[in-house]
């Protein structure tokens, strides 16, 4: 099995494609700011979309959007509004999660939650 940092390689590797098929344009990938970081900075219909990846490749410690929590979530805001210090452009900003489930011998398996709030 590859390893956890294979793996999330490999789930955002699916991710940007996923959303890219879902009309999304990428800005950015793996956009860091002090030791905080997005994993994917994305648009779609005029509204900037921050969105987390979760991957994992078993059941066994729950569903992937299982690990976002409300730290993490804060962590997310507080590097979007640096971003957003950079870019102020965008009037609406919305906070996504999108889970990946890879298993063997299977398709993977994605779900998408938006607009994520505290």
């Amino acid at each position: 099995m590859a390893s956890h940092h294979e793996l999330g390689r490999l789930g955002e590797e699916l991710a940007a494609k996923y959303l890219q098929e879902a009309s999304f344009d990428i800005l950015h990938r793996n956009w860091k700011y002090s030791y905080y970081e997005i994993d994917i900075i994305g648009c779609r219909e005029n509204v900037l979309h921050i969105i987390e990846i979760k991957t994992r490749s078993s059941r066994t410690f729950g569903w992937p959007e299982d690990d976002v929590g409300y730290k993490k979530i804060e962590k997310l805001m507080i590097a979007a509004e640096a971003y957003l210090e950079q870019h102020p452009q965008w009037e609406r900003v919305q906070y996504d999660i999108l889970s990946i489930s890879i298993f063997k011998h299977k398709p993977p398996e994605y779900y998408f939650i938006t607009d994520v709030s505290l």
